[in-house]
């Protein structure tokens, strides 16, 4: 394990660059470990969760929605931005029963994703959810969204074959075909 200390970069001044609603860039100066300047710019991104939804019988829910930035329709996990004080639990929750339609009876956290280190402050935060209840909330005004059961098995070749693509959903379905494998225990998992 390496000293941190030799990797840190120390903010000398930042400057907001632009302010979106959900958004936010900055250009910073900082003082290199070695004693040089340099800039870093980067993103503010107040955290998203994702949630693997778990149906039984070696099926997960997914949605399909188009995505502007990349122009095309894509096969994710649903997903959603922290809002607020929202814990990661509660978007999750929130997030499943308005994409989806249903509600978890248990969810388990798996662990924390960095999406893009080299600009972003994102963190995606990874869950299990199983025992899903047909409870659905009012979608965004602004979202198209199709759900479907995949197998597993169906989800994993379309990854293989490059049909999806996202990575919050790639690193996802790795963890739900391991799980389902029952090749990674989770907490009080029931498959």
């Amino acid at each position: 394990m390496h000293d941190n200390i030799s990797f840190v970069e120390k903010c000398l001044s930042s400057q907001e660059v632009f302010s979106g609603r959900l958004l936010h860039v900055f250009k910073d100066t900082v003082r290199l470990p070695d004693g040089s300047e340099s800039t870093r710019e980067y993103i503010k991104h107040p955290g998203a969760a994702v949630v693997i939804p778990y149906c039984g019988d070696r099926r997960i829910l997914m949605i399909r929605q188009y995505r502007y930035p990349v122009g095309q329709t894509l096969l994710e996990l649903p997903a959603g931005k922290i809002d607020g004080q929202d814990s990661p639990d509660a978007t999750i929750k929130r997030e499943l029963a308005e994409e989806t339609g249903y509600r978890p009876g248990i969810i388990i956290p798996i662990g924390l994703i960095h999406t893009c280190v080299g600009y972003s402050s994102e963190r995606l935060y990874l869950y299990w959810a199983e025992q899903l209840q047909y409870a659905p909330l009012t979608a965004d005004d602004d979202e198209n969204i199709v759900t479907l059961e995949v197998p597993i098995t169906d989800a994993m070749q379309m990854v293989y074959a490059g049909q999806i693509t996202d990575a919050k959903t790639l690193i996802g379905l790795f963890w739900a075909e391991k799980i389902i494998n029952r090749q990674a225990l989770l907490g009080q998992a029931k498959l």
